[in-house]
C-alpha cells in the first residue's frame, strides 16, 4: 500500500476479493467480547493473544484473511503466522472492511 492510501484509508481490496471468492478462512483476531458484538459472516474468532497457540487451525488452508478493529492486531497476527510457516495470509484490515466485502 502506498503512503497516500495509508494516510487516507484507501484500500485495494482486489486480493481480498479474490481470496474470498476462493473460500478464504476468515479469522477475526479481536477479543471474544468484541467478536460477540458482530463480525464478518463466516468468520471464526481466534484472538491475537492465542494465535501462536492455535497454529494448527491455520495449516492446510488455501487462503487466510485475518482482521480486527483497525488492522493493527491483524498485522501482528499475520506476522506471527508467517514466522510460524503460514505464508498464505492476507491482512483484511478492519472488521468494517471485511463486513462490506462479505456482503457483496
Amino acid at each position: 500500500m502506498d503512503l497516500l492510501s495509508m494516510l487516507f484509508g484507501k484500500k485495494d481490496n482486489a486480493a481480498l476479493e479474490t481470496a474470498l471468492g476462493e473460500g478464504a478462512f476468515l479469522v477475526d483476531v479481536r477479543t471474544p467480547v468484541e467478536f460477540a458484538s458482530g463480525s464478518a459472516e463466516g468468520a471464526v474468532n481466534i484472538p491475537l493473544d492465542v494465535v501462536k497457540d492455535q497454529i494448527s487451525k491455520f495449516r492446510n488452508k488455501k487462503n487466510i484473511i485475518v482482521f480486527c478493529r483497525s488492522g493493527n492486531r491483524s498485522a501482528m497476527a499475520k506476522g506471527t503466522l508467517e514466522r510460524n510457516g503460514i505464508t498464505n495470509v492476507l491482512n483484511g484490515g478492519s472488521v468494517q472492511n471485511m463486513i462490506k466485502l462479505t456482503e457483496q
